[in-house]
């Protein structure tokens, strides 16, 4: 890292006086995800690696018990929807008591489906945006708990990353939002040019170094690298 730095700076032609900045490779959006249900996997669609696009269905839970619930609750819905149409029709012939009982039955079987509609789609476990699995953590058989959310899948951004900068807090007011970042990457002569957009507002207190990103495409999460600010 050392010789990467000083080859940097005799590249540019910077003199001592340079802002320089080490980097981590990191994704921009990182995700635990977990199932907020219990039940047991039944099937996982995704393995490390797999790059997945925002609702895309990752793994499932045996839902057979409440997939029947739902239906049921569908039922339910459609009787009290058609008893109501009825009470309406001759609504003028009855007591408003009666039609007001059949209106509570409608939305009780309402929130009711409604209900089981959330629970059945909780055995589904989705990708929350664009990215690829770094890590997974479940097997078909395992049994997960609602009440003790455990992480099924790890999930990046694959593309949006960032350069996640570290430098000497004593250049604190030197360095902008804006500022040109130019870097080359660990075990690479290629330089790159790069723009400050992000500056986080408090030092490091062990290392006194404050962190900025910048954004950054097609560079593998996980490098590492140096460069010169401003």
């Amino acid at each position: 890292m050392k010789k990467l730095l000083l080859l940097i700076l005799l590249t540019l032609g910077l003199n001592a006086q340079a802002i320089y900045a080490t980097f981590d490779v990191v994704a921009n959006q990182k995700a635990n995800i977990a199932f907020n249900a219990s039940g047991v996997v039944e099937k996982i669609y995704v393995d490390i690696g797999s790059k997945v696009k925002k609702g895309d269905i990752v793994a499932k839970l045996d839902n057979n018990d409440t997939l029947a619930l739902l239906e049921s609750a569908k039922n339910a819905y459609q009787y009290a929807q058609k008893d109501l149409d009825r009470q309406y029709r001759v609504r003028n012939i009855i007591e408003e008591a009666k039609l007001d009982a059949y209106r509570n039955k409608f939305n009780n079987a309402k929130h009711q489906l409604s209900y089981q509609q959330i629970l059945y789609d909780r055995t589904y476990l989705k990708a929350p945006f664009d990215g690829v699995v770094s890590d997974k953590r479940i097997e078909i058989g395992d049994v997960v708990s609602g009440m003790m959310l455990s992480t099924a899948f790890v999930i990046e951004s694959h593309e949006d990353i960032v350069l996640q900068l570290k430098f000497d807090s004593k250049y604190w007011d030197s360095v902008k939002v804006g500022d040109t970042f130019q870097y080359k990457l660990d075990g690479s002569d290629q330089e790159h040019n790069g723009t400050i957009s992000k500056l986080y507002p408090t030092v490091d207190a062990k290392t006194r170094m404050l962190k900025a990103e910048v954004k950054a495409k097609n560079i593998p999460i996980g490098c590492l690298g140096v460069g010169i600010l401003g």
